[in-house]
């Protein structure tokens, strides 16, 4: 076969961002006063876009730069080359296969031949009968990696950002080679971090340096002249200086089969653990890793072929791209309801009222992302010597990290400064509080401020739960307040709830949403309702599955009855990481607003009197389990649920909280509910957030008579 046999498939795509293969000769130097050895054909992959639109793999991407290959290896046959070279635009090597493309593959058949399209490209790369090199300069995820990986030698530039095979992360599977390639080159341990570890861990990346420590580039230049240092490399190479691999494997070795099963076996329970085997993607790229150490290379990509086919049509594959494509790369670029930016202020200076651990992580913040000045207050100086100090022992940890350098180190510290009087707020045009949530002394602290600030400045509140609007309704200037609300930890959850009051201005709204594009955070617009958005869903969710415990439910049955949804952690474990009597304050909230559909719990209130501050504690055999002394706290009923009809109470309950909350407007639509959900709570892109698991396991129409998305959206169907 042969690339141009595909054409079928491509010309389903006739909108496609192609990524061109241009072709230039290069004579290689001559090394070591040898002469030149020869010619070498460089490809650069360019899309034409500029250097801010990534590069992608579409089917017409593919067979161009298969016909492109084909006769690269017509020229190496006729001796008129000695060596190909591939490299990419600025700042992109390849960033993985198109997915929009990937997504729209309805028939199976399809999938099929966009995944066996792959592998023929990458086959003619992998035997051009002379030397390839992949010269990473950018950013190289997925398919763009296993391109690098089905080369002869690499090279990597240390300022290549991100390298990664995400495809766990993403529903599917390294299916062009990768699960096979790089357990080989790098070992079985580190495969299963790159390709399980890193990708279910948020999706997180290598740096060209990281990539080159662990084998998977041959060479590290840096980036100011790293093509010619690169080609250079590949004259030495085509010379016969070849490069040590000392991490690089047979897998027919018999101490590297017993290593190889270890890795797997550690790969399945770190997929247990972080995703409960809710999606079936990481499953399967374990699966094929384990079958192909004693498969050739063909056979290999025999299975990655039909494993893709199936992981294209599952819906857990769909939700993923609809949420990382739909919502976080898009969505949450072009907030809903946002006004224009032309309205925002700019921010010079920002008080932060209290110096505990929220306000002293958001002083923290303020200071790196923003390079203003930040001033903490507290009512003592105790107080706020330990919110400056705490500051100051961060910045140190990331000067110790290498994560920031001296100079930037000394500017962050020199930035946040503390003090009693709030009086230093004067000149500030940007003040938010995070006292304790309690209404009367967050309105205490406004009207303290309001006396001392410019008419200009904006006035903030990191409440997680309480009325916005019954803070602003005794300042002479309600328009000037916004909600603002973060997650914890700041530095780590992207998600910002911006509340607007009814009598917020457009002004102060803008300027607040500038603010978090500046913090690199994602902002979404909310309605001033109890608990907003995140901490209402949780909430609820906490709700069903403790009153099924206090109804006579076992813990453990309880606790795990959520785990086909794979959140990143059981509702009790949830429960002790936001603290009991946190939780119990905001249920009570909610139950007020609400009524029953936020019940709240005597046994939880018991446990909150007593001081106890979680459900589990570790056993002896490594297990968990409550203590004798706190059941002996509580009184249950006798009407026990199993964990199906837990799993379905909490389903049901949260498609009716969603929709109670589009329509009483606390968001523009679904997408803003998944968004939130995903960013703030870390829940899974397999489930789309929420509403798409809600559509698909039936919960959606079961209460509400109607799905949340169009079918299609986040679905097969």
């Amino acid at each position: 076969m042969s690339a141009a046999d595909f054409r079928k498939l491509a010309d389903l795509f006739p909108d496609e961002a192609v990524t061109h293969s241009s072709v230039q000769d290069i004579e290689l130097p001559a090394t070591d006063g040898m002469a030149s050895a020869g010619v070498l054909a460089l490809i650069t992959l360019d899309n034409g876009l500029g250097p801010s639109k990534p590069t992608t793999l579409g089917p017409n991407t593919l067979v161009e730069l298969g016909t492109v290959l084909e006769r690269l290896r017509e020229r190496a046959s006729r001796g008129e080359i000695a060596a190909v070279g591939i490299t990419g635009k600025p700042n992109f090597f390849v960033a993985g296969a198109d997915l929009s493309a990937v997504t729209s593959l309805q028939d199976r058949q399809y999938g099929l031949w966009m995944a066996q399209l792959g592998h023929e490209v990458y086959s003619t790369l992998a035997n051009l009968g002379v030397p390839s090199f992949a010269f990473i300069n950018g950013v190289a995820l997925g398919g763009g990696l296993e391109i690098a990986l089905q080369s002869t030698y690499r090279t990597v530039s240390t300022g290549a950002g991100a390298l990664a095979l995400p495809e766990a992360y993403l529903g599917l599977v390294p299916g062009w080679g990768g699960v096979y390639l790089l357990p080989r080159l790098i070992g079985p341990e580190n495969s299963v971090k790159v390709m399980i570890e890193n990708a279910l861990n948020n999706n997180r990346t290598l740096s060209g340096a990281e990539a080159f420590k662990l084998g998977i580039a041959d060479a590290l230049f840096e980036p100011e002249s790293f093509l010619d240092q690169s080609i250079d490399w590949a004259a030495r190479v085509v010379s016969g200086t070849l490069p040590d691999r000392p991490a690089a494997v047979d897998p027919a070795d018999p101490a590297v089969a017993a290593r190889w099963a270890d890795a797997v076996a550690a790969g399945r329970a770190y997929v247990e653990t972080k995703t409960s085997n809710a999606s079936p993607a990481p499953a399967e790229v374990l699966n094929i890793m384990a079958a192909n150490r004693t498969m050739t290379q063909a056979e290999s990509a025999a299975l990655e072929c039909e494993t893709l086919a199936g992981l294209m049509q599952t819906d857990e594959f769909r939700a993923t791209v609809y949420a990382f494509l739909d919502l976080v790369q898009k969505r949450a670029k072009r907030p809903a309801g946002a006004p224009g930016r032309e309205l925002a202020r700019p921010i010079t200076k920002i008080g932060v009222v209290g110096a505990g651990l929220m306000a002293s992580q958001l002083a923290l913040l303020f200071a790196r992302q923003l390079g203003v000045p930040v001033v903490l207050t507290d009512i003592d100086q105790m107080r706020v010597d330990k919110g400056v100090g705490y500051v100051h022992t961060e910045v140190d940890k990331l000067l110790a990290k290498g994560r920031l350098g001296s100079d930037a180190a000394a500017r962050a510290k020199s930035l946040v400064t503390g003090s009693v009087s709030k009086e230093l707020f004067a000149d500030a045009d940007f003040v938010i509080e995070a006292v304790f949530e309690e209404l009367n002394v967050k309105k205490q602290v406004f009207a303290e401020l309001e006396a001392i600030v410019s008419p200009e400045c904006i006035l903030a509140t990191n409440t997680s739960s309480l009325s916005v609007t019954a803070m602003a309704e005794d300042l002479q200037h309600p328009e000037r307040l916004v909600g603002f609300h973060f997650f914890n930890p700041v530095a780590v959850m992207p998600l910002l709830e911006i509340v607007r009051a009814p009598k917020t201005d457009d002004a102060v709204l803008a300027t607040a949403f500038e603010l978090a594009r500046g913090l690199r955070k994602t902002a979404v617009l909310v309605k001033d309702a109890p608990a907003f958005v995140v901490n209402r869903i949780l909430l609820r969710l906490l709700g069903e599955v403790t009153a099924a415990f206090d109804e006579g439910t076992p813990a453990e049955v309880a606790d795990a009855a959520l785990r086909p949804m794979g959140l990143p952690m059981t509702p009790f474990t949830l429960l002790a990481m936001v603290g009991l009597p946190v939780a119990q304050h905001v249920q009570e909230s909610l139950h007020a607003a609400f009524g029953d559909r936020f019940p709240v719990s005597q046994n939880l209130q018991k446990l909150v009197d007593n001081n106890v501050s979680s459900l589990w504690t570790p056993a002896e055999d490594g297990g968990q389990q409550i203590p004798a002394a706190t059941t002996a706290l509580m009184s249950f009923g006798s009407t026990p649920s199993t964990a199906e009809q837990v799993l379905r109470r909490t389903q049901d309950a949260l498609a009716e909280e969603i929709g109670l909350m589009l329509d009483e407007g606390v968001v523009a639509a679904p997408q803003d509910i998944d968004l939130c959900m995903i960013l703030g709570a870390g829940w899974p892109m397999f489930l789309g957030g929420i509403t798409p698991y809600l559509d698909r396991t039936g919960a959606a129409e079961r209460v509400n008579g109607q799905r949340f998305l169009a079918a299609g959206v986040a679905s097969r169907s």
